[in-house]
C-alpha cells in the first residue's frame, strides 16, 4: 500500500484496510518500507560506483518515455527498483510470503512497471485508488481497523513532489545538488534539452528527481478527481513526515541526529540486505517507437481532422497536449503516439460542433414538432369529420335495421297470407272438383231422363194409334196419350239443354283449373321469394351489426391516433 492512500484516505484508509482483509486480504505492507529500501539503494549505489548525474526511476511514466524515446539515456536511469517492487522483493525474499500481491495504486503506469519481464513478476495487480473505493463504497467493504503492519521512517514522504530529494538530503546533507523537475509539461521537455549533457555526464546534479505528475503521486492519474481538487492529501502526508522526524535518537529518522549519523543507522538497519537483490535492468523500446516525419500534405491533413483549418489556428502553441508546438503535435499523431482528442482546442471545437448541431437538431426537432402538431391538428379535425360520418352511419343503420325490421315482419305477414291463399286455392280446386263430379253424376241422370223421355213417347205414339182404333170410346185416352207424348218430348228437350249446360259447366271448371294452378304456381313462387325475403333481411340484419362493430373499431382506432 502507498503511503499516499492513508495520505488521502486519513480517516477511512484503516477500516477499509480491515475491510479488505476481511475479505481474505492476509498482510497489509506500507509501501513506505519499500521506499526506505529504496533510499537505501540509491545512496549504497552512489557510494559504490560513484554514481551522478543520473535520473531517478520510481515513476514509470517517465521510464517508459525514455526507454521509448530517448534510449541514450538509459545507462543514467539509477538501477535501483521503486518502493513498490523494493517492498514487493522485500516481502517474497526476507518475509518468504508466497501470496499474490497487489498494489493499491494511484497511478495506472504502474500496470506498465509490474507487467515488464524486467521485474520478475513479483507483483499481480494493481488496483488503482479510483476503482478500489467505489468498489468499496457500492459493497460496504468495512472492517476493524487495520494499520501498517511493516514500520518505516521518511519513505512516507516519497509520494510528495521532491520526496526522494528530502529522503537523500536527510542522509546526506543539503550540501548536495539534487534537481526536482514535475509536470509532463517540464520533465520531458527538460530531458529533450538536456539529454546530451546528461548522456555525457555533464549535468552537475547528484541527480534528477523526475515525476510526470505536477503534485507528485499523491495526485496520480487513478486518485479519485474529489480527492485530487484538494490539498488534504499534501497536508496529510505533511502531518506523517513530521511523525517520522520525532522518533528517538536511536532511529535513523531521529531529527536531532546529523546526516551521517543518520546515515550510519540508516545502513545498519538493512546491513542484512544486498543490494544486487534491488536491482533492476531497462529495455530499449526505441524500435517499437520509431519517428517518421509527415509530408506537408500529411500533416495538412491532420491538421483538417484537427479542424485547424487556418495558419493561426496551425500555430496557435498552447502545450496543453504535452507538446510546444502544434506541429510537434500534429507530428505525434502522425507516428502513432497521440491522438487529437487530446488537444484541447480540437474538443473545444468539437463541443462547439457538436452544441451548434444540437442547436440545429433541436430546431428540427421544433420544427417536426410544430408539423406534427400541425398535422395533429388536421387528423383531428379529420378525426372529427370521420367521427361525424359515423354518426350518420350509425343513424342510417339504425334506420335501414327499423326497416329491415319492418319488411321482415311484413315479409313473414306476406308469407303468412300467401300461405293462406294457396290454402284457398287448394280448397277451391277440391270444391270445383266436387262441383264437376255431381254435374257428371247429373250428366248421367240426364242420360237417363232422355232414355225415359224415349220411351215415354213411344208408349204415348202407341197409345195415340190404338186410341184411334178405338174410335169414340178411344178419344179421352188419345187425349192423355197426347199430352204423355207432349211431357215426354218437353222432358227430352230439357235433358237436351241440361246436358249442353252442363258441358258448357265442365268447360268452364276445366278453365278455372288451369287458372288456378297458374295462380298457385305464382303464390308458391311469391312465398319461396317471401322466404328469400325474410332471410336477406335477416342477413342484412347480421351484416348492419357487423358493419356496426366494424365501425366501432375503426372510431376507437382514430381517437386512439389522435391521443
Amino acid at each position: 500500500m502507498l503511503p499516499a492512500f492513508k495520505a488521502n484516505y486519513i480517516d477511512e484508509y484503516e477500516s477499509v484496510l480491515g475491510g479488505l482483509k476481511k475479505l481474505g486480504v492476509n498482510r497489509i505492507i506500507s509501501v513506505s518500507f519499500g521506499a526506505d529500501i529504496t533510499t537505501w539503494g540509491y545512496l549504497n549505489y552512489i557510494e559504490k560506483y560513484h554514481f551522478t548525474g543520473g535520473i531517478s526511476q520510481p515513476c514509470p511514466a517517465v521510464v517508459g518515455y525514455i526507454e521509448r524515446y530517448l534510449p541514450e539515456l538509459l545507462d543514467k536511469l539509477f538501477p535501483v527498483q521503486s518502493p513498490m517492487m523494493c517492498a514487493a522483493i522485500y516481502a517474497k525474499k526476507e518475509m518468504g510470503i508466497t501470496d499474490k500481491l497487489a498494489f493499491i495504486s494511484p497511478c495506472i503506469a504502474k500496470k506498465n512497471e509490474i507487467d515488464d519481464p524486467n521485474n520478475g513478476g513479483y507483483i499481480s495487480y494493481n488496483v488503482t485508488f479510483d476503482h478500489l473505493m467505489k468498489y468499496e463504497r457500492e459493497h460496504h467493504i468495512k472492517g476493524n481497523p487495520v494499520s501498517d503492519e511493516t514500520p518505516y521512517g521518511l519513505g512516507s514522504v516519497y509520494p510528495m513532489p521532491g520526496g526522494l530529494k528530502e529522503n537523500v538530503y536527510w542522509f546526506l546533507g543539503e550540501d548536495v545538488y539534487v534537481r526536482q523537475i514535475e509536470g509532463e509539461k517540464r520533465i520531458y521537455k527538460y530531458l529533450e534539452d538536456h539529454k546530451n549533457s546528461i548522456s555525457g555526464g555533464k549535468n552537475r546534479e547528484l541527480f534528477v528527481d523526475a515525476l510526470n505528475c505536477e503534485m507528485g503521486c499523491l495526485y496520480g492519474t487513478a486518485v479519485e478527481p474529489e480527492k485530487a481538487a484538494t490539498d488534504d492529501a499534501l497536508y496529510n502526508v505533511q502531518k506523517i513526515r513530521e511523525s517520522c522526524k520525532k522518533q528517538g535518537r536511536k532511529s535513523a529518522w531521529a531529527k536531532k541526529l546529523t546526516p551521517a549519523q543518520r546515515l550510519a543507522k540508516f545502513n545498519k538497519q538493512f546491513s542484512k540486505l544486498k543490494l544486487e537483490d534491488y536491482m533492476r535492468k531497462y529495455t530499449d523500446r526505441s524500435e517499437e517507437c520509431e519517428y517518421k516525419t509527415p509530408s506537408a500534405a500529411q500533416l495538412d491533413s491532420i491538421f483538417e481532422e484537427m479542424h485547424k483549418t487556418t495558419e493561426k489556428s496551425r500555430h496557435i502553441d498552447c502545450e496543453c497536449c504535452g507538446y510546444h508546438t502544434c506541429e510537434s503535435m500534429a507530428c505525434a499523431i502522425y507516428n502513432g503516439f497521440n491522438r487529437k482528442e487530446n488537444c484541447i482546442h480540437y474538443i473545444k471545437d468539437t463541443v462547439e460542433q457538436q452544441h451548434q448541431e444540437a442547436v440545429e437538431l433541436a430546431q428540427e426537432v421544433q420544427q417536426e414538432k410544430e408539423e406534427i402538431l400541425e398535422k395533429n391538428s388536421l387528423i383531428s379535425e379529420t378525426v372529427d369529420h370521420v367521427e361525424d360520418l359515423f354518426e350518420n352511419l350509425y343513424h342510417s343503420l339504425d334506420d335501414m335495421a327499423d326497416g329491415n325490421e319492418n319488411n321482415a315482419r311484413e315479409s313473414t305477414a306476406i308469407s303468412s297470407e300467401i300461405t293462406s291463399v294457396s290454402r284457398f286455392c287448394e280448397g277451391l280446386e277440391e270444391s270445383l272438383r266436387n262441383i264437376e263430379e255431381i254435374i257428371r253424376q247429373l250428366s248421367e241422370n240426364n242420360n237417363e231422363v232422355l232414355s225415359i223421355a224415349t220411351q215415354t213417347n213411344m208408349l204415348a205414339l202407341n197409345a195415340s194409334i190404338e186410341a184411334a182404333r178405338a174410335g169414340e170410346s178411344g178419344k179421352g185416352f188419345a187425349v192423355v196419350a197426347d199430352e204423355i207424348n207432349k211431357l215426354a218430348s218437353e222432358s227430352k228437350d230439357t235433358a237436351s239443354r241440361s246436358s249442353e249446360n252442363q258441358n258448357r259447366i265442365i268447360a268452364s271448371i276445366t278453365e278455372i283449373f288451369r287458372e288456378i294452378r297458374k295462380l298457385t304456381d305464382i303464390v308458391n313462387g311469391v312465398n319461396d321469394r317471401t322466404h328469400s325475403l325474410a332471410s336477406a333481411a335477416e342477413e342484412i340484419t347480421a351484416s348492419s351489426d357487423s358493419i356496426l362493430d366494424i365501425a366501432n373499431e375503426v372510431k376507437e382506432s382514430l381517437k386512439s391516433l389522435t391521443e
